[in-house]
């Protein structure tokens, strides 16, 4: 029997709503949390083969302010962009068109891990021009040494293998149950028996709602080639994990350093599953650098 969140009782209680805006061809679903009239506005950008429900347990810790939360382009319940290519400059694009579409100039935005990528560029870009940044889990460094690049060939590899196989059986190979339980346990680090297996079942219940081939590889491609810009000029608190793999604590640390204005919190006994295992520390960093809501 399937595991329930154990953050479940805490979302239950915030207002909820299921949205749908037109953007570069794309029909993107978006859910809005907490009072539609609070003081400040919370934008969450999720990370590759990801959707809205990855960020849920960090929204379940906020109240008193208002979440959007989209599913990316050509993951989880969104269309794929017709009018853009799925790589950071198409999706800075498409993050551009959704704030000026839904009018969140003054909102603060998130972005985990590709998130973090998607976001930085945004900023950098000029497609949008937030009055603050979160970047939690931030892709720092390209994986080019160590365990992190060996885990990144198997990946590359196996993503080359998907797409010569067609849009069916690529699609079967990378959404293999097995597979997405290699890369759930590759990332989690908690010893809790119970949390440990429920965020196995959200990968398997979330990481393959991807729409098609075309879509997941130029991500994907995106997601190993690109990493957060410097050039991000606004306030930025950086979220990061001592035990990250992905987004080392070193390169996370050296670039908050280069930032002109950013705030660093580590995070200490996880890794790039903060957002999962340790949601309600990374709610409470925004809460206290932001000044606005509170803890639920």
């Amino acid at each position: 029997m399937p595991l329930a969140s154990p953050y479940a009782p805490r979302l239950a209680e915030l207002p909820t709503d299921e949205h749908t805006v037109e953007l570069l061809g794309s029909s993107t679903r978006y859910w809005s949390y907490g009072p539609a009239d609070a003081a400040l506005t919370l934008v969450l950008v999720h990370g590759y083969r990801g959707d809205h429900h990855g960020l849920e347990p960090v929204v379940a810790q906020l109240r008193g302010i208002r979440v959007l939360a989209p599913d990316l382009p050509g993951f989880g319940s969104s269309t794929p962009m017709t009018d853009a290519a799925h790589d950071i400059a198409g999706y800075a694009r498409w993050l551009g068109a959704f704030s000026r579409a839904l009018g969140l100039g003054d909102a603060v935005v998130l972005g985990h891990s590709f998130g973090s990528i998607v976001v930085s560029h945004a900023v950098a870009r000029g497609e949008i021009s937030p009055p603050r940044v979160v970047l939690v889990n931030p892709i720092a460094s390209l994986p080019v040494g160590g365990v992190k690049a060996a885990g990144t060939r198997a990946l590359v590899g196996a993503h080359r293998l998907a797409g010569a196989f067609g849009d069916r059986a690529g699609s079967w190979l990378i959404g293999n149950a097995a597979v997405v339980r290699a890369m759930s346990e590759g990332m989690a680090r908690t010893r809790d028996p119970e949390l440990r297996r429920w965020i196995h079942e959200e990968h398997a219940r979330y990481f393959s709602a991807f729409s098609d081939m075309t879509t997941v590889l130029e991500a994907f491609a995106a997601s190993v080639t690109e990493t957060v810009t410097d050039a991000v000029a606004v306030p930025v608190l950086v979220i990061g994990a001592e035990q990250d793999q992905i987004a080392p604590a070193a390169a996370v640390r050296a670039y908050a350093s280069r930032l002109p204005d950013a705030s660093l919190v580590m995070i200490d006994g996880v890794g790039h599953l903060i957002h999962y295992e340790r949601p309600r520390d990374a709610a409470a960093a925004l809460v206290g650098w932001l000044g606005a809501g509170e803890l639920a």
